[in-house]
């Protein structure tokens, strides 16, 4: 079906929340239903799909921090609800879709102040902050994880998986090989700025620590905050590896497909990508992310068998070493947990959270005024 009007996607912040609206503009984009985007200035950074339809900016703060850092963000997020109010009035769309962040806020108060049809998309295996205050004027949330903490399953949630984008689901046929006994290992390495740091230190020493004969056959690609890249570099160059390093890999949907081993964070888009491309993981949740939500996201995920899970406090040097020697020596655990994270994987999210938004605007339903 066609809108007449178009649907608003109200996202920004970080990528966790901008790449599921930007599947779901694809998506929506080929059925031919018109979109919108509203988000804060952060949205002036935008490289990808999103950067070349008209967006509309709102004023948006998060209210973290200090008491006067969280009065200074409440004012600000009450001048983006009028910035919201404003763009909606111009927008005038069938539905707004809000993917979570700060910066999503005033645009879901302002829909149900101009009561509009519309739904939360929650990219964690926790329902986010932001998410949890505009839940109550919503008609449907979808969901990335089979049980999402506070959501009662029973009423407006509805389950589609965390939309990933294309050059991610390009590679969901590309079968892994696990190593066969002599042969180059991949592994790859990656934390985001807030895990690169300690990655930096660990990874390095744990390879280290190898056995020779193993860490022969070792080849690496590693995420490094700038300042460590050389550091990490002489550490591997001392172990005798070979190791491929970087701020940040353009391409990592691709290295992801090419690796053994994964060792990497647990947030959500990191767990949508290794499950719809297929890869076997260590995941160290970051300890300081909202609600403990990594650690949901990465227990949801080892339920399936596709990863394994190192809490922060026990990620250490000899215990990195004894775990990536295990799997190692174990090709065909590795093969296994690459199975198990490919049948966790939901290639089709984007479609499925499209088909509820296209029913969203097809019968327009109350809002729940019920917080989940």
């Amino acid at each position: 079906m066609t809108a007449a009007r178009p649907v608003v996607l109200a996202t920004g912040g970080t990528g966790g929340h901008v790449f599921p609206a930007e599947a779901l503009a694809g998506e929506l984009e080929g059925r031919g239903v018109p979109f919108a985007l509203v988000t804060d200035s952060r949205g002036r950074q935008w490289h990808g799909a999103l950067a070349h339809h008209p967006i509309h900016y709102i004023r948006s703060a998060s209210p973290t921090g200090s008491w006067p850092n969280r009065i200074k963000a409440a004012m600000t997020l009450a001048l983006g609800l009028f910035d919201a109010w404003r763009a909606l009035g111009r927008i005038a769309p069938s539905a707004v879709v809000g993917f979570g962040g700060y910066a999503s806020v005033p645009t879901m108060l302002a829909a149900r102040l101009r009561r509009l049809p519309a739904m939360l998309h929650e990219q964690n295996a926790v329902l986010g902050r932001a998410n949890r205050l505009v839940v109550g004027g919503v008609a449907r949330v979808a969901t990335s994880f089979a049980h999402t903490r506070p959501i009662d399953a029973a009423s407006r949630a509805r389950l589609v998986g965390n939309p990933v984008r294309g050059p991610v689901r390009v590679l969901r046929d590309q079968p892994y090989r696990a190593p066969d006994a002599g042969r180059v290992i991949d592994i790859l390495v990656f934390g985001g700025s807030q895990g690169a740091a300690s990655f930096g230190e660990v990874v390095p020493a744990a390879v280290l620590s190898l056995p020779q004969p193993v860490r022969a056959r070792l080849r690496i690609v590693q995420q490094c905050r700038p300042e460590s890249i050389d550091r990490v570099r002489a550490s591997y160059v001392k172990a005798g590896v070979v190791a491929e390093l970087a701020p940040f890999f353009t391409d990592l949907p691709r290295r992801i497909a090419a690796a053994h081993l994964i060792v990497g964070r647990s947030g959500a888009s990191t767990v949508a990508e290794l499950a719809t491309i297929g890869r076997p993981s260590i995941l160290v949740p970051y300890p300081y992310a909202a609600d403990d939500h990594q650690t949901a996201n990465a227990r949801a995920f080892e339920a399936t068998g596709g990863c394994i899970v190192m809490p922060h406090a026990a990620f250490t040097a000899p215990a990195l070493a004894g775990l990536m020697a295990s799997l190692i020596d174990r090709p065909e655990r590795l093969a296994a947990m690459a199975a198990a994270a490919h049948a966790a994987g939901r290639p089709d999210a984007a479609a499925r959270l499209a088909d509820i938004v296209v029913e969203l605007i097809s019968v327009p339903l109350p809002p729940s005024g019920a917080a989940a």
